[in-house]
């Protein structure tokens, strides 16, 4: 490993631990056809003032298939707030992941922003949630700058997580050998 990739890998490294996903979901992605993840992203306001930023929002996954790295690259869309994370995207797929013929898009409603610590702010949407016993929406949080990261360090979280089921779906279905 020279000295570049070193310092690239340990700065995906320091990146990946600031952002966290503070409530996941316990559901899989669909084997075939589209899945919606929807989430709450937490951040620290851009302005020094003490505000956080709440944004709600929702990754749609299309075409699942999490079998064959070499058909075609995947397509994220409006994961990051400008190009310098992009390679981000590269980093882990050279690395870990193959997520073919994946199409992945990211919507955002507009942040709301709220006088409270994130922590008081997550504690809240926990509260709301369980009470209106939605499982199915995340809470993320993330330093300022880095939502597109927490976004999409819960997007792979959920393919990656998925990815045992929907490959024993497709044996079960005849599209794998046993």
């Amino acid at each position: 490993m020279n000295d570049y990739d070193f310092h690239r890998e340990q700065n995906f490294h320091h990146l990946w631990k600031q952002v966290e996903i503070v409530r996941s979901v316990p559901y899989s992605l669909f084997t075939f056809g589209a899945s919606d993840l929807e989430y709450y992203l937490v951040t620290d306001s851009e302005e020094s003032d003490g505000l956080v930023e709440v944004r709600r929002g929702c990754v749609k996954v299309n075409r699942p298939l999490i079998i064959s790295p070499h058909n075609a690259p995947p397509e994220f869309r409006n994961f990051f707030e400008s190009d310098q994370f992009g390679g981000m995207i590269d980093f882990l797929m050279a690395r870990s992941a193959a997520f073919s013929n994946l199409k992945l898009e990211n919507t955002q409603q507009q942040p709301e922003l709220l006088s409270d610590s994130i922590e008081e702010v997550v504690s809240r949407l926990n509260k709301r949630l369980d009470t209106e016993e939605e499982d199915r929406v995340a809470i993320l949080t993330a330093p300022h700058g880095l939502g597109g990261a927490a976004v999409f360090k819960y997007t792979v979280s959920r393919i990656m997580d998925s990815a045992p089921g929907n490959i024993q779906e497709l044996r079960e279905r005849g599209f794998l050998p046993e």
